[in-house]
């Protein structure tokens, strides 16, 4: 079998690292020069025992429960293993130590200095020593004679010196290596080696060549070279038996020669081609552990050849599928699959995953996930069967034992999938339990860390922002493991004891009573798993596959049951996420579902036990929402997955963590994400899952990016720009959908990039005579984005193109008027079944008269800004939004387009009840019936709402709503399709028409003229009227939209003095009209009687206007763009 060479991991700062076996094989111990020893219970451990013996640590050596250590004090220091207690000073020197060896028997130790001298030590009485003088340089490297009868040498003056330990004496001498004054500057660190068991051979590595020396004669035996070998070699160890020797380079190679036939058998070459500067083989298997210059820990399996089984071995592993699950076999499953922790480790190699399916009569290997330390392998087997010497390793040893080959004794074996143990469950933002110092909770409102030594049983609360509450010390007398944070209160469980039940701890110190905290005993055996928090209320899932939600003084709530075990839970504002088993999962895969529920007024479930998408052979690291409330979640391989609710609630991809890893087992630990700003906030971990408490961990900000294909060329770029946007917006809609304010600006500047971004692609792919793609880019345009592209195409002569599409805008206009109607006739139907049971008159439809006065003012103050906008705007512009992804004030299922929402805010911002009209017959269109605000928005607002009617004031806390649109819904009526009118209607039309003077005639509804009544007409609106004869002359078939673009054509052909000019002239008439706006009056009843005949027209005024994403000097500025691509 080949052999297998495990991903390096970090283990040390950069510098000089050593590498070692214990003496049963059962972990790793290493020493860099950060000072630490570390303590590896295999490759995978991602939270390793680490002693700190001094600044810097050169060489450690270990035997028999002692670990010596060659330190930056200049002493060779001794500590108990595993415990790492000190044990004293064994010796010192003048320089420190460069290198340690411990006798054959364990009794002495070597250690060789940069002061030149070479010390020899007894263990147990540090008095009797011998030193070695001869050396005109620092020593580089010693090794014992496994017959402790000589001691062999290296230094930095090149020579190799064999001692006799008895006399002190310098045996022999040999002139190898090259001359230098320091260790730092040698070329290779000379690590020698005698051959085990007889020490006939002496192993020295000179230059890109092993001599070996035989033991009395001293004579060079022979040299072991290979033609990988193309730079000096630093180390050499044999392996137990005797028969292999291994040898890494300064280049990062290592290489494995069976000395009898003197043939390279095994070839690795390093990562990254860092220098190997320690090697360990295993002392009972064919494992080599070795380290590199930059403190990396790395691990060579299955070198040489591998022993056949034997029968005993084919008995013990051979299994029926029948009986895979029977009784027979929990021995075998529960005693080596165990549950992984909540953080759990790896035993098998993360790059060979992918190798699901393996030769028949092999052993299959229970994988539970790339980071699982608890994997089944041959070598428990073995070590189950008898077979192995040693039988007190730990669960932890795994998948570095030989497996075993095909044989023709063994019985035919199951082969297929294996199940994958479940993973236990956490709570997000928590570090291990066992730890002493751990965090407990780390979210975007505080932490809250938990410290449980001999010293202090206590959980200290800081907050984030000290306004919310100030930092808290609790003792922890119940010993609670979980915990979650809220800005108005902290939850806090603990689990069952023989005396005490599982609690649930809630301190509500939002509350204005005294008394702030409240407990509550779970029932006989059952255990809480989970906690989290939400606004409001609290919840916790349970060993009895329960759910139970509490407010946050304490009352019970709802209860419900999960279909499987809890893995993990989380809370925002009213939504509810549960995590839990669907089932079992093979080949390291988790079977997990989620339920994603909201708990406010109206209850109702939005993900029903979906399954949750996770990497192959991955597990759960973190489940919790963005600032905004979108539904997130982390798995063990970096990706980070964000709920696309514009997508039917799938789950996409918006970031891997390990994209932005330096090292291979290094990770990203999550604790909050926002999509406004678009920032993923982790904490680095280096070489590990999780952080220390101490010192405070540093927060890293990571960007998104959705991973698109061929983002590398600015077409994939700004695709994937233009839908991360579109995602990371999207939580917008929802907000408005449940009532919430959002920054109306905001939306509209991101609107404005995400045209601009296709606009840049539109440009590029006529630039590569793609004009299908250019149709396709179109149908994501708003309408005013879209007549840009005309304009584009014609001037690039892409005539067709153009027409294609203009086709595609008028499409556009007859879906969206098409909606429109439908909504119309949706609002009207509500609007009567609102009349039945109300009296009109004694609301007036929930007017609010202070709120509009406001709002006028408002109105009046944009339009003075916005007067050369409105010449730009075309007559598609009502449909500039897309309902799937800019919507914002879609309140229903049943609504398609986003005028719902604007339409009811406009209509009750805009029309003033106070205001004097021009005519007694004129009817004054009332605002909105309050009935739309209850079934819009939430009940506070419908209760605010209220209110200001009564007191005839606004409210003085803004309740959740919208805000109240401004100046771009009135543009869009300018253009809104002629719609039938009732015969009063049509009649205060033309009685309208005579007064105002300043309509235009080519759009004859009862909106429009409501829209005139109240404003002053644009620059191009004027235009237009002076020239609409002109238009219909030359093109006599046209209809009133098409009039209208035609229009928009014309005027857009005028110099922009020209246009200032009208623009300049329709502000002139503003005066008279502001004077008369300042009027008010209150409605007479006789104007009750025209009010169903305009109250959707009235609302209709104010649509698409608000919908504007573009304007004048973004399309200038696009225009520039688009024709300097040309």
């Amino acid at each position: 079998m080949p052999s297998m060479q495990k991903p390096m991991r970090y283990g040390h700062t950069e510098g000089h690292t050593d590498v070692f076996f214990d003496d049963t094989g059962s972990c790793i111990v290493t020493c860099g020069s950060d000072g630490d020893v570390r303590i590896w219970e295999n490759l995978d451990d991602d939270d390793p025992k680490s002693i700190n013996v001094g600044e810097k640590a050169f060489s450690c050596a270990l035997k028999n429960g002692k670990l010596v250590t060659a330190v930056s004090n200049n002493t060779v220091q001794i500590h108990t293993f595993p415990e790492g207690a000190p044990d004293g000073i064994l010796t010192r020197f003048t320089m420190h130590a460069n290198h340690l060896t411990f006798s054959p028997d364990g009794t002495r130790v070597a250690a060789g200095s940069s002061d030149f001298m070479i010390k020899v030590v007894e263990v147990t009485d540090s008095s009797k020593q011998k030193t070695f003088r001869g050396h005109d340089a620092p020593v580089l490297s010693l090794s014992f004679d496994p017959k402790d009868v000589y001691l062999a040498s290296a230094s930095c003056d090149g020579s190799v010196r064999v001692w006799n330990l008895a006399d002190q004496t310098c045996t022999t001498s040999w002139l190898l290596l090259q001359k230098c004054n320091d260790v730092i500057n040698a070329k290779s660190i000379c690590r020698l080696a005698w051959q085990p068991g007889t020490g006939k051979l002496l192993a020295v590595p000179v230059d890109k060549v092993v001599e070996l020396f035989r033991r009395e004669t001293w004579d060079s035996q022979f040299n072991l070279s290979d033609a990988s070998i193309t730079q000096p070699l630093n180390v050499v160890v044999w392996s137990p038996c005797g028969q292999f020797l291994a040898a890494g380079s300064v280049d990062g190679n290592i290489v494995v020669w069976n000395v009898e036939t003197q043939q390279c058998i095994e070839r690795m070459k390093h990562e990254k081609k860092y220098s190997i500067c320690g090697l360990a083989w295993h002392p009972k298997y064919k494992q080599i552990a070795y380290t590199d210059t930059e403190g990396n820990l790395g691990l060579l399996e299955n070198v040489g050849d591998v022993e056949k089984p034997n029968d005993k071995v084919a008995s013990a592993v051979a299994k029926d599928y029948n009986d895979l699950f029977d009784g027979d076999d929990d021995d075998y499953l529960n005693g080596d699959m165990v549950e992984p922790p909540s953080s759990p480790k790896t035993g098998d190699n993360e790059d060979d995953a992918d190798e699901l399916v393996q030769p028949p009569g092999h052993v299959r290997r229970a994988v539970i996930d790339d980071d699982d330390d608890n994997s089944l392998d041959i070598g428990l087997i073995k070590a189950g069967s008898g077979l192995l010497e040693k039988e007190d390793y730990g669960d932890d040893q795994t998948g570095g034992f030989s497996a075993l080959p095909p044989s023709s004794t063994q019985q035919p074996l199951y082969d297929g999938p294996m199940p994958t143990p479940r993973q236990k469950p956490f709570q997000s933002g928590s570090t291990p339990v066992h730890l002493m110092h751990r965090f407990m909770v780390w979210n975007s409102v505080g932490i809250i860390r938990c410290y449980n030594d001999e010293q202090d049983n206590a959980i200290d609360i800081e907050f984030h922002d000290t306004s919310v509450h100030h930092a808290t010390h609790l003792p922890n007398s119940l010993s609670h493991t979980m915990a979650d944070l809220s800005a108005e209160a902290i939850l806090l469980a603990c689990e069952s004891t023989e005396e005490l039940a599982s609690k649930l701890h809630c301190i509500h110190f939002g509350s204005w009573d005294t008394n702030k905290e409240w407990t509550v005993d779970m029932p006989k055996d059952e255990e809480i798993e989970a906690i989290c928090l939400g606004q409001g209320w609290a919840a916790c899932a349970t060993t009895a596959l329960l759910v139970r939600v509490f407010t946050v003084g304490g009352v019970q709530k709802e209860i419900f049951s999960l279909p499987g075990p809890v893995v993990a839970m989380a809370g925002h504002g009213e939504q509810l996420m549960v995590v839990y088993h669907r089932g079992t999962g093979f080949d390291g895969d988790q079977c997990l579902g989620v339920q994603l529920m909201e708990l406010g007024m109206k209850k109702r479930q939005i993900l029903h036990g979906d399954p949750l998408s996770l990497t192959r052979r991955s597990y759960l690291m973190w489940v919790g929402f963005s600032a905004e409330g979108t539904p997130c979640y982390v798995d063990s391989e970096g990706i980070v997955r964000m709920l696309n609710r514009g997508l039917g609630n799938t789950w996409i991809p918006v970031c891997n963590t390990r994209e932005h890893c330096k090292g291979k087992y290094d990770h990203y630990w999550v604790v909050g994400i926002h999509e406004n700003p678009q920032q993923l906030r982790c904490i680095p971990c280096k070489g590990s899952r999780f952080p220390p408490t101490l010192p405070r961990p540093a927060v890293a900000i990571l960007p998104f990016k959705l991973p698109y294909c061929q983002v590398a060329t600015e077409k994939g770029q700004m695709e994937e720009q233009y839908w991360r946007s579109i995602l990371f917006h999207g939580h917008v809609d929802y907000l408005s959908k449940n009532g919430y304010e959002f920054d109306e600006n905001a939306k509209n500047q991101v609107v404005k990039e995400q045209q601009e971004l296709l606009m840049k692609l539109f440009a590029l792919s006529c630039k590569l005579e793609r004009e299908f793609r250019c149709v396709e880019l179109a149908d994501l345009m708003t309408p005013s984005v879209v007549n840009l592209a005309i304009k584009y195409s014609s001037r690039s002569r892409r005539l067709n193109l153009a027409q294609r599409l203009s086709e595609v805008a008028v499409e556009k206009a007859s879906e969206l008027a098409a909606a429109a109607q439908e909504h119309e006739e949706e609002e009207e139907a509500f609007q009567h079944h609102s009349n039945a049971g109300y009296s009109r008159s004694a609301t007036n439809w929930g007017q609010l008269p202070g709120r509009n006065v406001q709002q006028d003012e408002e109105v009046e103050n944009a339009e003075e800004t916005d007067a050369c906008e409105e010449a730009e705007e075309t007559p598609e512009v009502q449909q500039e939004k897309e309902p799937d992804h800019f919507s914002k004030g879609v309140t229903s299922a049943e609504v398609i387009t986003p005028k719902s929402a604007l339409v009811a805010s406009s209509s009750r911002g805009r029309v003033n009840p106070f205001k004097v009209s021009s005519s007694k017959k004129d009817p004054v269109v009332p605002s909105a019936n309050i009935l739309d605000n209850m079934t819009k928005y939430s009940k506070k607002t419908s209760l605010l709402g209220s209110r200001a009617v009564n007191k005839q004031n606004p409210p003085v806390i803004k309740p959740l709503t919208p805000k109240p649109k401004t100046k771009q819904a009135l543009a869009a009526s300018f253009f809104q399709p002629r719609t039938p009118a009732t015969n009063p209607a049509e009649k205060t039309v033309e009685e309208r028409e005579e007064k105002a003077g300043n309509e235009s005639q080519e759009v004859k509804v009862t909106a429009q003229e409501n829209t005139e009544n109240r404003r002053p007409m644009t620059g191009f609106q004027m235009w237009l009227k002076e020239n609409r004869t002109n238009i219909l002359t030359d093109n006599p078939d046209l209809n009133e939209a098409e009039v209208i673009k035609e229009g928009m054509s014309r005027f857009r052909m005028l110099t922009s003095e020209e246009r200032m000019v009208w623009t300049e002239k329709a502000k002139g008439g503003r005066v008279d009209d502001s004077a008369e706006d300042k009027k008010r009056k209150r409605p007479t009843a006789e104007e009750d009687e025209v009010e169903n005949s305009q109250e959707q027209n009235s609302k209709d005024t104010n649509v698409s206007k608000k919908s504007k994403p573009l304007d004048a000097s973004t399309n200038n500025r696009l225009s520039a763009f688009a024709f300097k691509q040309s």
